[in-house]
């Protein structure tokens, strides 16, 4: 069984660059702004000494803007393409995102999320692929 916990959300880096408008206003309307537990637990990894978020940005700056410090979060174990979120969180780093709160001027629309988010993570894909044939 998946163990949760709360976890300062300032202590989490996160590992995207923009959230979706979309996403974050239907996520609006399910919190209960009273009770930080009411949030769907978020996925987290430890990449050396920092705790990053693999999942669930948009959960966590919602409860952030809820004035919520604390999130359930719980220990991703699926095998995923850590590669691929150790670009994600050093490119973040470039960006000058080191916490949830530093996505506050990156909510967009949905088809500008795709295109600023969804085609980059598809060109990096294509980028490691490549250079781990070539390996």
């Amino acid at each position: 069984m998946t163990r949760i916990f709360m976890m300062k959300l300032d202590k989490i880096q996160p590992s995207q660059l923009y959230i979706s408008f979309e996403k974050f206003s239907e996520i609006m309307k399910k919190i209960n702004f009273e009770i930080p537990t009411s949030i769907e637990p978020i996925p987290v990894k430890r990449f050396g000494n920092e705790i990053v978020f693999v999942d669930g940005h948009t959960r966590a700056f919602a409860a952030f803007l809820c004035g919520f410090f604390e999130v359930p979060v719980y220990w991703e174990n699926e095998k995923l393409d850590w590669d691929a979120y150790k670009i994600c969180v050093k490119r973040c780093k470039k960006e000058g995102i080191q916490s949830i709160a530093d996505l506050k001027g990156r909510v967009v629309p949905h088809g500008q999320y795709e295109k600023l988010w969804y085609k980059r993570c598809e060109k990096m894909q294509k980028t490691l692929k490549a250079e781990r044939k070539r390996q």
